[in-house]
């Protein structure tokens, strides 16, 4: 079921980046070219959702770290 929804996704995500094939000036860190428009929109939101991920792991990370130091201070007599 779930690789039944992921490639409809998959399918549509393709239609999207087909249907805004239009150029745009994109300009990033002093680099610049032009890019189609679906495939920007496409690399912005894979970033973005890079960050976020980035940002959870070091989240989770953190508060692990504290329930581990919790864990060993009451342990402790």
């Amino acid at each position: 079921m779930a690789t039944g929804v992921a490639l409809v996704l998959l399918i549509l995500l393709i239609v999207f980046i087909l249907q805004n094939s239009t150029k745009v000036d994109v300009q990033f860190l002093g680099m610049s070219g032009t890019i189609p428009l679906g495939m920007a929109l496409f690399i912005a939101a894979v970033a973005g959702g890079v960050v976020v991920a980035i940002a959870g792991v070091a989240r989770v990370t953190q508060l692990r770290m504290s329930a581990r130091r919790i864990r060993h201070s009451t342990s402790s007599p």
